[in-house]
Parts: C-alpha cells; structure tokens; sequence
C-alpha cells in the first residue's frame, strides 16, 4: 500500500488533462463544487494544510482563484489548468499566468502549478524561484477573510 506521500507525487507526475477553453474549466469548476468535501489546496512555497478545506474555504478558493486566473491569463483560451479526471476531478494542477514558461522547454528545472487541489493530502511545493509576492500577498488575503 502506498503511502499518503507517494500517492500525491503519483499524482502530480501523473497524466492530466488540460483545461484549454474556458468552458472547458467552467464545467471543472462545476464538478469540484458539486462535490466540496475533502478537497486540500497547497500554494507553492508554502506550508503544507493538515486538514482539508471546509465547503466555504473551498468555494471561496475557486471563485477567486478564477477570478484572478482570467483576470490575468487575458486570453481566449485556458490552457493552464490541468485535471486527472475532469469529469469526477480528485487532483488539479494550477499555473500561474505569469510563470508559465515554455511547455517545449526541457529544462531540469520543471515550472512548478502555483497550486494544487486534491483530494490526497498534499506534499510541500518547493521552487528554487522566488514566488512574486503579489501571491503571498493574494494567498494570505484569501484565508485572512473568513478565518
């Protein structure tokens, strides 16, 4: 049996489809709503969550987390959200708009999401880039709102 560690990181090196229209990542929204428990939320850089969000953290995080993608990834496609299953989604890889770097590129250093929903407990996201602090700054204004 595999541990809680191994099963995330199988899961983040795993096959995922992506989200490249917008629809695409309305009805991904949809199914992660239509079923809000034991969904985790791990930011690059920061500390590990014990537990998993409540529904309100959870809805929160996506209608904001959609706010800011389209916001900023002004584009008439997605493209930078990928799921295992969008249908029952369980692991969800989210890339910041303005850390995307090249999906050719081959380099020993893989961009890393700026987040991940799942269902397993997540591990530490670590990169040796710094984070802007616009994130920082986004993330803590997030769970500061209703804690």
């Amino acid at each position: 049996m595999k541990s809680e560690s191994e099963l995330f990181w199988q899961q983040f090196n795993g096959n995922l489809k992506g989200m490249l229209r917008w629809e695409q990542l309305d009805a991904l929204w949809q199914q992660v709503r239509g079923q809000p428990d034991g969904w985790y939320v791990a930011q690059l850089g920061q500390d590990v969550p014990d537990a998993p969000l409540d529904e309100a953290g959870l809805l929160r995080f996506v209608d904001e987390a959609d706010v800011l993608l389209r916001r900023e990834h002004q584009l008439n496609y997605c493209g930078i959200v990928f799921a295992d299953n969008p249908s029952q989604p369980g692991f969800i890889k989210i890339f910041d708009p303005h850390n995307l770097g090249s999906a050719c590129s081959h380099s020993s250093t893989p961009i890393m999401p700026l987040w991940v929903l799942c269902r397993t407990r997540p591990e530490r996201l670590n990169t040796p880039a710094p984070q802007p602090s616009s994130r920082s700054n986004w993330w803590s204004r997030l769970f500061a709102k209703h804690s």
